[in-house]
């Protein structure tokens, strides 16, 4: 069967793109990364794609604040496309500016399926500086999002300085009800931060790190799931090796948590897909007896 097609946008000012198309990649995909110049001038389609990922980095210097030039320019030249591209089910993930670009499109958080109306808000950190760190993450067994299933915990990096989480009162209870809340900020025990620094590295609303739509088929978050592809990138892991060591374990031979929102993603499309096969073949065969 053919291999999940995954498109990993790039441009001016982001530069995560090499470990997101590899982390999908790792999780058995064809990740092809795509400069949004290729998009709108119609050199690529996302006619190919079944997973469309906004990556992190600094889109256009976040003039003007995180993502909004970028979401200027992809709403105003293929917004119909990614609308398009959205309703036929496909997956949608944006990873720290592609959350904040997520955000100013109106793809999330997607209440009452409007992909258009912007209102929630990724925004400066209460700190008042940027965050490099790592943080520990609660995901929502209660949510739709296809992208945490089986994820209890995560240990992932975070690198902002415009991070915090923020809506009105309603919407922000829409989404608690909804269990569109996907991932919290979490204390290493796995009970949410409570808005405590540095566990809440941003200050964000309900320890909110990442949230889905509705279907679970459109995800951000603020940490860097690409970021965590080998056990080596963790910054404890000289420590934790040598634990092993002590008590004889051989080092990890599985993909740590932050492969598993990627591998996540392609088993339900590679799902979808095999299922969209069978029925093709069964509809020839009574095609062929008829």
């Amino acid at each position: 069967m053919a291999k999940v097609n995954v498109l990993v946008l790039t441009g001016y000012g982001l530069n995560c793109d090499h470990e997101t198309a590899y982390a999908f990649e790792l999780a058995g995909a064809n990740a092809e990364r795509v400069h949004i110049n290729a998009l709108i001038d119609g050199t690529t389609s996302l006619e190919k794609f079944q997973i469309l990922v906004f990556i992190g980095g600094f889109s256009w210097g976040d003039d003007h604040g995180a993502g909004v030039i970028q979401s200027v320019r992809l709403k105003t030249n293929i917004g119909d496309q990614i609308l398009e591209f959205v309703a036929k089910g496909n997956l949608v993930m944006g990873i720290c500016n592609g959350f904040q670009t997520l955000a100013n499109l109106g793809l999330l958080p997607g209440l009452d399926q409007d992909y258009q109306k912007r209102s929630v808000a990724l925004t400066f950190n209460d700190c008042g500086n940027f965050r490099n760190q790592w943080v520990t993450l609660k995901a929502n067994p209660d949510s739709p999002c296809i992208f945490t299933r089986g994820i209890d915990l995560a240990e992932l990096p975070v690198r902002h300085g415009e991070g915090k989480f923020y809506t009105d009162d309603a919407t922000l209870a829409g989404l608690l009800d909804n269990h569109q809340v996907a991932l919290q900020y979490a204390l290493p025990d796995g009970r949410v931060a409570d808005g405590g620094f540095p566990h809440n590295p941003n200050g964000s609303i309900a320890d909110v790190a990442g949230i889905c739509d509705p279907s679970g088929r459109i995800f951000g978050l603020m940490p860097h799931p690409e970021a965590y592809n080998h056990w080596t990138n963790h910054p404890d892991w000289t420590r934790r090796r040598e634990l092993q060591r002590r008590r004889g374990d051989s080092p990890p031979t599985t993909h740590p948590v932050g492969i598993r929102f990627f591998q996540n993603a392609v088993d339900f499309v590679s799902a979808q897909l095999r299922k969209c096969n069978l029925n093709f073949a069964i509809v020839a065969r009574i095609a062929i007896y008829h």
